[in-house]
């Protein structure tokens, strides 16, 4: 019997949970509302895993649905609150970016270089995989990417 998109789909977000979670918790910073990002993120999948022509993708398409979703929930809560960049302080287990010279690093990238350095290095994704997760060309992932270390680089050197 052949597996339906659906029944994939559900299944790849079984068994990448805490991939998910760890990559919203990376943007959100608080635990509840990386739950409420994988949770929207699954609901997004499944209403529309239909609509994805090639079953190969799927896991990549919802790396970008939590991505997405992520961004957004920062966009509202900046509208919605005056206070910005709340850093939650009681960090346990599910961040691993345990540095914490390097999560400050982090945070002062722009979206698209943190996206491009969290999914290659933290959750150790393909640059193929990350320009089809952020719709965009390989080489522009590739430059994000170089860009982005060398600020990196540059941040933890303190320059």
């Amino acid at each position: 019997m052949r597996e339906t998109n659906v029944q994939k789909t559900e299944q790849i977000l079984i068994d990448n949970y805490e991939k998910y979670y760890r990559l919203a918790y990376s943007y959100t910073r608080t635990q509840e509302d990386a739950l409420d990002v994988v949770q929207e993120s699954a609901y997004k999948a499944i209403r529309d895993c239909n609509k994805v022509e090639n079953p190969n993708y799927i896991s990549t398409w919802i790396y970008r649905i939590v991505v997405n979703t992520s961004i957004d929930l920062l966009r509202k809560r900046q509208k919605n609150e005056s206070i910005v960049g709340k850093l939650d302080e009681d960090v346990s287990y599910e961040d691993s970016y345990s540095n914490p010279d390097l999560k400050a690093a982090l945070e002062q990238l722009d979206e698209s270089e943190k996206t491009v350095i969290v999914l290659r290095y933290f959750e150790d994704l393909k640059l193929d995989d990350i320009a089809r997760i952020t719709d965009s060309n390989l080489n522009t992932v590739k430059a994000r990417l170089y860009r982005g270390l060398k600020k990196l680089k540059d941040k933890m050197e303190g320059k």
